[in-house]
């Protein structure tokens, strides 16, 4: 059974939160939508130069990862022409090591 105060207490409750709360909220909502939109100027310059760096370490990167491609391509080529036909690449230098005194 539902007691027959509680109706016009949950009533009055939440017409009070209405009759504060809506005005709250346009309030708030008002605030929101008038905040500046935009980026600063100094931010927008920062974030320039940021993307400038970004872009020069990028060159750099390159360039270095085309070096190494190089340097892995060269290596391969001298471990190839150091291969004895038929043998392993480390046997003849482990013979060369392997010298009596």
């Amino acid at each position: 059974m539902i007691y027959p105060f509680l109706i016009p207490i949950v009533g009055i409750i939440a017409a009070t939160v209405m009759v504060i709360g809506i005005p709250l909220a346009r309030a708030y909502a008002r605030r929101i939508e008038s905040a500046p939109s935009g980026v600063p100027p100094e931010l927008s310059a920062r974030l320039a130069q940021m993307q400038q760096a970004i872009d020069a370490i990028a060159v750099e990167v390159e360039r270095i990862s085309e070096g190494q491609r190089f340097t892995t391509k060269l290596l391969a080529e001298r471990t190839s022409a150091e291969v004895a036909p038929g043998g392993a690449p480390w046997a003849e230098s482990a013979q060369r090591e392997e010298r009596p005194r």
